[in-house]
């Protein structure tokens, strides 16, 4: 009996993705970008929850309002300029091996998967403190649940000194050293 796959746009971006990957070596240097931009985010965060507790703001939404603008403009920023860096990186090696084999590279599946490289590595790099402020920001996103504002303050800065200790571990692993040292 004949077997019938199905279109699946999600399958076939998967597997470009893969493919993209093992030719451009995305893996690494997105994790490079993940971890280091991650702590950006946990430590600017630190920065603006410890900014606000000193100015004695006890409103729950200014708090979140300001760590949610600053996790934003974090976001953009690292999506920007790693984007354009990435891509600028890129082109000139494309350029470069162009030049040597004097064929046009862009439009070959190394050219693109370089364009997806730089690409996926600036949705990381804008990711990353993203989402590592973000969890620093969760016991102000569930206030209700404690007794007072200075609660969720030392909640909050327990909650980025255990992320920061978990990057820590990550970075430990990936380089196969002590992980509680690390």
């Amino acid at each position: 009996m004949p077997k019938f796959q199905i279109y699946n746009p999600l399958n076939q971006w998967v597997r470009k993705a893969k493919e993209y990957n093992a030719i451009a070596d995305i893996g690494e240097i997105g994790r490079r970008y993940f971890a280091m931009n991650a702590f950006d985010g946990v430590l600017t965060i630190i920065g603006v929850l410890i900014g606000n507790m000193s100015a004695g703001v006890d409103s729950v939404r200014i708090v979140v309002t300001t760590g949610l603008t600053t996790c934003i403009a974090m976001g953009i920023s690292g999506l920007w300029g790693s984007y354009l860096t990435e891509a600028a990186e890129r082109k000139r090696d494309m350029d470069e091996l162009s030049r040597s084999m004097l064929v046009d590279q862009n439009k070959t599946r190394l050219g693109r998967a370089s364009r997806f490289a730089a690409i996926t590595i600036a949705f990381i790099d804008g990711s990353a403190p993203l989402l590592a402020a973000l969890i620093v920001l969760i016991p102000f996103l569930i206030a209700g649940i404690f007794p007072s504002i200075q609660w969720i303050y030392i909640t909050s800065l327990s909650v980025a000194l255990l992320t920061l200790f978990g990057l820590g571990m990550f970075l430990g692993n990936i380089s196969r050293e002590n992980l509680i040292i690390s």
